[in-house]
């Protein structure tokens, strides 16, 4: 068995190295950057640091699993503490209602904040979540489908329709939940997938689940950038390589498969396959033509965003980790992200860390990506009314504190297609085998891990995507 290159160190490429280096198999990861995360990137102003990517952890038992498999534990990596509240939601209204991890604390919230009538209600919807993540985690998130017929348990899929999985998001929801604060606590999820709950499958409540019921974490230090981190500390404990500052020029491949990745510097790296774990049409540029899809034809992206980091004197007292801040308006905001226009009246996710060092805070406005222009003159609007609207929402006057300000022409910067780092929506057309293939099966040696493959978007895909890169290769034993 020959070598492995994987070409980004990520979440995804580190996880496929990782499982990789432990089943003995020799394993160099080239980046292009001078650090690990790629997505869960990190970034500072003067003493400040930032996550630049993901701020919500769910799942922490993928995560555990990848650890496993080198017969290691992920607390003596990653001390993950679970946040209490996972998200505390403020209303238009005033009215607030956090979302706690424990079922009984979580009912009783709902109680409180919507009456008993409702409680009930969010009691047997949280177990139709449950059902339905037990049918869909191991149907198309938990699953290799680069084949159609991995998807072929006519079984499975008739109870998925059965509770709902196939109606829209949003009806599902308010077939069984009656406040409109808590459907919007159970819907705006469907961002997180590139569409609105009024677009989104129901299969996407899962997402909803992962976040309320199943909880959300983050690590005791280091912020979202210790993932990564410790995976590549991990890689090079099991004997495996990291190469930054290494950019891929071309994949190199003979009538037999693959056989190298050849750098920008002219070095060539041989390889019996390959992981290419980048955006995947940016890496088009260093793909032979027969690894191109057809699914990538006509690629439908995900809405942007724009995110302020802002450094602090001091932190919030009493802030929540993640504040969501409810708009008044709904269906308008996500038809005006639709058709390529600024939300109206965006809600907000505000996240304050408790910080290692020095305060911060980050806040997250959706916004459209470059298909559609006129940047140049949002930018500066946009960033007025977000600060504008921080000072109404009682954070104070934020303009003058140090900052960091990434808008879709930033993303695009980061290498990140069209200026989205959220990849392409989850519409049915590109979920499960729909969605660019995780394998190239007219070049035999050559796989694909990241947002572009399926599972899809957020961190627990992501990894499950290197996962099983790394499963396809040890398999095919070249």
């Amino acid at each position: 068995m020959g070598p492995v290159v994987v070409v980004g160190a990520g979440l995804g490429g580190l996880a496929a190295a990782v499982r990789l280096a432990a089943a003995g198999r020799e394993v160099t990861v080239v980046e292009a950057l001078e650090e690990p995360g790629g997505c869960c990137g990190t970034a500072r102003v003067g003493p400040y640091r930032f996550d630049t990517g993901p701020s919500v952890l769910t799942m922490p038992g993928v995560l555990a699993e990848i650890f496993g498999a080198a017969g290691q534990e992920l607390r003596d990596w990653v001390p993950l503490r679970r946040l209490d509240p996972s998200y505390r939601m403020v209303f238009h209204d005033g009215s607030r209602l956090d979302v706690r991890p424990e079922r009984e604390a979580m009912i009783e919230q709902v109680r409180a904040v919507c009456g008993a009538a409702e409680a009930a209600r969010y009691a047997r919807y949280r177990r139709l979540l449950d059902e339905l993540f037990r049918v869909e985690w191991p149907l198309f998130i938990d699953a290799d489908v680069t084949r159609l017929r991995a998807l072929a348990r006519p079984v499975a899929l008739l109870r998925l329709a059965a509770l709902g999985g196939f109606r829209r998001l949003d009806r599902l929801a308010a077939c069984h939940l009656r406040d409109p604060r808590l459907i919007r606590a159970h819907t705006f999820q469907a961002l997180y997938v590139g569409l609105s709950p009024q677009r989104a499958l129901g299969v996407y409540a899962v997402v909803a689940h992962m976040d309320t019921v199943g909880g959300v974490y983050f690590p005791e230090r280091g912020g979202m950038h210790a993932i990564p981190a410790a995976l590549a500390a991990l890689l090079e404990k099991l004997g495996g390589s990291v190469r930054y500052g290494a950019s891929a020029r071309r994949v190199e491949t003979d009538g037999d498969g693959v056989t190298g990745v050849l750098l920008e510097d002219g070095e060539r790296l041989a390889a019996s396959q390959v992981v290419v774990a980048c955006d995947r049409l940016a890496a088009r540029r260093m793909l032979p033509a027969l690894a191109d899809d057809w699914r990538l034809r006509r690629p439908r992206h995900s809405p942007s965003c724009l995110v302020m980091h802002v450094g602090l004197e001091r932190p919030f007292e009493g802030q929540a980790h993640h504040t969501l801040h409810f708009g008044r308006a709904w269906r308008e905001t996500f038809r005006a992200l639709e058709a390529g226009r600024p939300q109206p009246d965006p809600s907000l996710l505000v996240t304050c860390p408790e910080p290692d060092e020095h305060a911060t805070l980050s806040v997250l406005e959706p916004a459209p990506n470059l298909r559609h222009g006129g940047w140049g003159r949002l930018r500066p609007r946009l960033e007025e009314r977000l600060l504008s609207r921080m000072a109404e929402l009682g954070y104070g006057d934020l303009a003058g504190a140090p900052r960091l300000v990434l808008d879709p022409p930033a993303w695009k910067a980061r290498g990140h297609t069209v200026g989205t780092p959220f990849a392409l929506d989850h519409r049915f057309t590109q979920t499960a085998w729909l969605r660019p293939s995780a394998v190239a099966r007219r070049v035999p040696g050559l796989h694909f891990a990241g947002m572009y493959t399926a599972p899809g978007v957020g961190v627990p895909p992501v990894l499950i995507s290197g996962r099983l890169a790394a499963e396809r290769i040890l398999k095919e034993g070249r």
